[in-house]
């Protein structure tokens, strides 16, 4: 069920009165609780792919324990392959292995030798991606002895499978979330409500900006042969904050739902598009995705540490491997493969950790410097969502050669672009509340917290009015990151 549909508002609250009135202070009942309602909103999906998140959990768990036990390293190493190929193996039949041998067939076809290599029928599981990443940091940390094992099978299932991160993550470590599971819970009000206004600023970031840009993107992307450059420009800048809105939307909601059941959930996103360099960008980004591959691949490899040419290859394994990650497409491998390019520059003068803090703390407004910094790296990002957004290479390309070509200086044309000022104006309505509360967890965390209480709900019920008004109700668009 989607975050934006009616069936989860009566999921929701269902859940909720079960688990705090019903349920109470039993953290054992909590728990068995939480793990049938992930289960059942997973099932609402397709209920065929629950014995493959049920299988991935019992390897994880039972491997996790034999790694423990084991007394000699060799054999906490087999059991950690063991894990690592099985869960890299399911990923890689359901997502992968029609792309690889497609290319690889095309490839040979052009030295001449023409074959013909089967694919599967295979539909790929929503949040595989998510929670196979979930059950190898678990392993992986246990074998670097970082956690101790988890052994109650139902504590462990609801680590990988606690719904509100179920299907889009963020993707949680077992360092961060398992002792949360295992300790009792009480409610928290001031967390509650916490958890609602993430929740009500989720909600719009997706309705009213993402599913509305989506529907001007999708007519620009999807014909992009019949545009001049400028509205090409366009359209790459109203998929950018569609998938921003979208997946930050997402994230909104995830932790909003979680902070409801006294789980504090890991940060996925940090205000991306105020980043003054392609470094920041990526701390601020999918945060947990990009730390789990820092975490469990560039690090390994040896990081930054080595030499020159070594920094070069971790950084274009990472960010391949990020764009590999997003999809079976060469445009997310080109994709990433930019990012590496943006990259590394920084990296290789020592200067990528030039912006660690937050942009213009305590001021209004950021210094021109500051100002032409933030609008490269905006103007870059944007040029690298076109290659993820198009359908394939031949598409990006054509579209690219389009924006550098005269026609950049036409006016843009595209049905709908009358309409289209609304969403442009709220946009800038959207920014501005962000910017202004860049320095918090969220944008509207502490929207009238110094407020009367009736000022304070002026605002959430503007916002929640905003969603009614302005909101894209009719396509019933899924998140994004839904296909990954």
């Amino acid at each position: 069920m989607l975050f934006n549909s009616i069936s989860f508002v009566i999921f929701l609250p269902v859940v909720f009165f079960l688990y705090w009135f019903v349920a109470k202070k039993n953290l054992r009942l909590q728990n068995i609780l939480l793990l049938v309602s992930s289960y059942f909103f997973y099932a609402c999906w397709d209920w065929r792919f629950l014995f493959l998140l049920v299988f991935s959990t019992f390897l994880d768990y039972y491997t996790g324990l034999r790694i423990h036990e084991a007394t000699r390293q060799r054999a906490k190493t087999i059991w950690l392959w063991i894990s690592i190929i099985i869960n890299l193996g399911f990923l890689g039949a359901f997502k992968y292995y029609n792309f690889f041998s497609q290319s690889f067939a095309e490839g040979i076809d052009l030295l001449g030798i023409h074959t013909s290599i089967a694919t599967l029928s295979f539909i790929l599981p929503v949040g595989i991606s998510f929670y196979t990443f979930h059950g190898l940091s678990y392993v992986i940390d246990l074998y670097k002895d970082r956690i101790k094992p988890e052994r109650d099978f139902i504590n462990y299932s609801v680590f990988v499978s606690f719904f509100p991160l179920l299907v889009a993550g963020p993707i949680e470590r077992a360092t961060h979330l398992l002792p949360q599971i295992v300790k009792p819970r009480v409610f928290d009000y001031s967390k509650a409500t916490d958890g609602l206004r993430q929740i009500l600023w989720g909600l719009f970031k997706k309705i009213v900006i993402a599913d509305n840009c989506a529907e001007y993107a999708n007519v620009i992307f999807n014909n992009s042969s019949d545009y001049s450059g400028s509205t090409l420009v366009v359209g790459a800048i109203f998929f950018t904050f569609q998938i921003y809105g979208d997946f930050s939307g997402y994230s909104d909601i995830a932790l909003g739902t979680a902070r409801l059941f006294g789980i504090d959930l890991l940060r996925n996103f940090a205000f991306p598009y105020f980043s003054r360099d392609i470094a920041e960008f990526w701390r601020r980004w999918h945060i947990s995705l990009s730390s789990w591959f820092r975490d469990y691949v560039y690090i390994p490899l040896g990081g930054s540490k080595g030499g020159t040419w070594m920094k070069i290859r971790n950084t274009f394994i990472i960010f391949i491997l990020s764009g590999l990650w997003h999809g079976a497409n060469w445009t997310y491998i080109t994709w990433g493969a930019l990012n590496a390019v943006y990259f590394l520059p920084l990296m290789l003068t020592n200067n990528n950790r030039n912006n660690i803090g937050i942009v213009a703390a305590g001021k209004s407004l950021p210094t021109v410097r500051e100002f032409f910094m933030i609008l490269f790296t905006f103007a870059i990002t944007v040029f690298a969502w076109i290659f993820f957004r198009a359908e394939n290479i031949g598409q990006a390309l054509e579209i690219v050669s389009e924006i550098f070509s005269m026609s950049l200086f036409a006016f843009p044309d595209f049905p709908g672009i009358h309409e289209s000022i609304t969403i442009v104006l709220l946009l800038f309505v959207f920014m501005t509340v962000e910017w202004k509360g860049r320095e918090h967890q969220y944008a509207i965390e502490k929207l009238g917290v110094n407020k009367s209480r009736s000022r304070r709900w002026s605002y959430y019920i503007a916002i929640l009015f905003s969603i009614y008004l302005f909101g894209n109700f009719a396509s019933n668009i899924e998140f994004i990151y839904f296909q990954f």
